[in-house]
This record gives C-alpha cells, structure tokens and sequence, in this order.
C-alpha cells in the first residue's frame, strides 16, 4: 500500500480486522476510508475503487481479489496467490474474462538481473537444464506444532470471525494471529508458499516448470494441522516442447542441497542452481536476480545475451502502467496462476505425505483421494468464492 501511494496514487481506503492496525495509519492516510470487511468496503465503495491491493493472509487472498475484479477492478494480490490450486484457476480465468489489470506481488520480477537470467538459461548458455536445485531459508515461524489447548480471550481491537473468513471455525489464539499463520494448513501454504514464488520465479519463466509428472515429498516433525519443521519436495517435469526432463528439488527448515554442488563455495541461507550439460548457473539470492556461471573459469569474459525482455520502470510502477491501459505486468494472473499452482503441488504431496501424481486437465491427484480436500478447500459457511 505505501508503495502504491510512493508512485502518487490516492489510497481512498484501507481494510484490516485489526483496528490497532487502522489506527496507525489514520496520520498517513486520513481522507482513507476504515473498514474491517472488505466486502462492505468494496461494495459501498465501488464507485470510488479503480484498484486495491490484497495483503492479507494466503487463505483470504482469493474471495477479495474475484470480488474486485467482478466489480472492474485491478488487482494486486501478494504471494503465494492464492490457498489453493483451485482458487488459482478461478483467478485466471477471472483475470481473463473481466481484463483487469494484474499483479502479484514477488517483487524480484521488476529487477534487471532477474531478466538477465532468464535471457542467459534460454540462450543456452549452460545447455539443456535437467536439474534444479532450490533452498529457503524459511520457515521463520513456528512449524511442526500441535493446536494450543488454551483458549484466551480474543482481543478488543481484533475482529476474528472475518480474520479466519473462509476457514473453518477456531478459537483465537495469538499463535495464529498476527505474523504466525503461514505455519498452519488452514491459513497459510508454509515454507514454499511463502518463498517459491521469490526463489522459483526466474526458473519457471526460463524453463515452464508447468505440469509436473509427479511430485513426493519428505518431512519431519508435520504434525495434522501444522507444516512441518523442514521437509525435501521432488518435482520431475517431462519433456516440455525442446525442453529436456527435469527434476527438481526443494529443501526448506534448514536443509540443503550437497555440499559439493558449487565446486567448494559455500551454500548460503537461500539460493538456486541449474545443472546443465554445459556448466551451472548459480543464483546466491532469494529474487534470483544475480548470477555466476560455473566452473567460472570456463565463462571467462561470457557476453549476455542482447535483452530480449522488457526492463522494469519499478513493480509497483508496472502494474500502475497496466492500470492506466499500459503494457501487462510480467507478474500477471496467467504467470501468477501457474507458479502458484507448481508449488501448492509440493504442499499437496507434503500434507498428505503421498506422491502427487498430477492430472492438470481434470485438476486430481491420481490415487490420492486425500489430496482433494487440499486442491478445491470447501470454505466456511457464510463464505462462497
């Protein structure tokens, strides 16, 4: 929102279910209308709206974000973009129908280097890529917990039955709200929905991770309502158009890939590398947006290619321009859509703890009925997308 209003646009209204939260922004934005329900704001206020930006937690992304679109409006949505694989479906096909402008919000697609990279994998520059390795440090918050037994008073300034919107029913407690929701399947999408599409985003446009054949997943310490404490997620892709199989893997918690797989460097907190016939492509950051050929050596003096990407006058800048009648954003409905589907697939096998075997077409885990409840979540009474 403020960096919305940093590129001279009017916030005309802002909603939060806590009042503490709409209090502090009161000396910042007093012309803003307050609301705690966003379905009230947008409804009374529809005639005012030409924009919004969602950054509540993953499980009330999509309800918002089809609402005003329905309405005309342009989107900006955080990531993950949505809980589920289902209500990224509708999004894109929301997106689509009512052509609104669109963004989510993995910052990393604005940066110049992050285009580079994707420009430097496509050129071939390490050759076919058939392996990809990709680590978080996250999470930072609690994971692999069970339900607090304690059921303390819910505090004055939190309106709680719209926090927990389309979940199911809970009592209040604060190691749900305000930061510690990623951890739990009702609210958040864990370590990788809160990264991957940061991590991940440079190697889905270079190399269309879409449609993996199978994805399985190790954990420890998962516990029935809570990711767990850290966990391995393999993806396998087939042959996508010229593009050589692929397997993928994903660590978070703590662990990492081997040792050895940047020839003696040190694996920091985060990164990603592509394995290539020809070498490897490191990035050392969570956007992707650096990189460092290896064995260095044998790209002494390597030339990128000429740009074949647009560059970015900003994310926020460029969505803005989409609203105006500019250009699409790069981190559109369509691409956000498709990222966001890839990793709630490694969600899908963690929760369960069964291979995924992916049917895109009809939107199923084969053999594994479990999943179904996870792919199209049925939401709370009194809350319909």
């Amino acid at each position: 929102m403020r960096s919305v209003a940093k590129e001279k646009q009017n916030i005309v209204a802002i909603c939060d279910t806590r009042d503490e939260v709409l209090a502090k922004l009161t000396n910042d934005f007093p012309d803003a209308k307050q609301y705690a329900d966003y379905r009230r704001m947008l409804t009374k206020m529809r005639k005012q709206i030409d924009a919004v930006v969602i950054s509540t937690p993953d499980h009330t992304h999509a309800i918002p974000a089809v609402m005003a679109m329905q309405m005309g409006m342009h989107v900006y949505c955080e990531k993950p973009l949505t809980h589920s694989i289902y209500e990224a479906r509708v999004l894109r096909d929301a997106a689509r129908k009512y052509k609104v402008a669109t963004q989510m919000g993995n910052q990393g697609s604005a940066l110049s280097g992050l285009r580079e990279t994707v420009e430097v994998i496509k050129s071939g520059a390490i050759g076919q890529v058939r392996e990809l390795h990709v680590w978080s440090n996250r999470p930072v918050w609690p994971q692999g917990v069970h339900r607090p037994k304690d059921t303390p008073p819910i505090p004055d300034n939190l309106h709680w039955d719209l926090f927990l919107g389309p979940a199911p029913k809970r009592p209040y407690h604060p190691d749900y709200q305000p930061f510690n929701w990623r951890g739990w399947f009702d609210f958040g999408t864990g370590a990788i929905g809160d990264m991957d599409c940061h991590t991940l985003n440079t190697a889905f446009r270079a190399l269309d991770l879409v449609n993996p054949i199978v994805v399985k997943a190790k954990s420890n310490d998962k516990t029935d309502e809570s990711y767990p404490k850290s966990s391995v997620i393999t993806y396998t892709f087939p042959q996508r158009g010229n593009l050589s199989p692929l397997k993928m893997t994903w660590y978070d918690g703590g662990l990492k890939p081997p040792a050895d797989l940047l020839d003696g460097r040190d694996l920091p907190g985060s990164g990603v590398v592509y394995i290539g016939e020809k070498g490897k492509i490191y990035s050392p950051d969570d956007y992707g947006a650096q990189y460092i050929l290896m064995p260095e050596a044998d790209f002494e003096g390597y030339k990128p290619p000429s740009p074949t990407l647009p560059r970015s006058p900003g994310h926020y800048a460029e969505w803005i321009r989409a609203c105006k009648g500019g250009e699409p954003a790069f981190a559109e409905f369509d691409f956000a859509a498709a990222i966001t589907e890839t990793l709630l697939l490694g969600n899908l096998a963690v929760i369960t703890g069964e291979p995924i075997y992916w049917d895109p077409d009809n939107m199923k885990a084969i053999n594994c009925p479990k999943a179904d409840y996870w792919i199209n979540r049925p939401y709370r009474e009194g809350w319909s997308l």
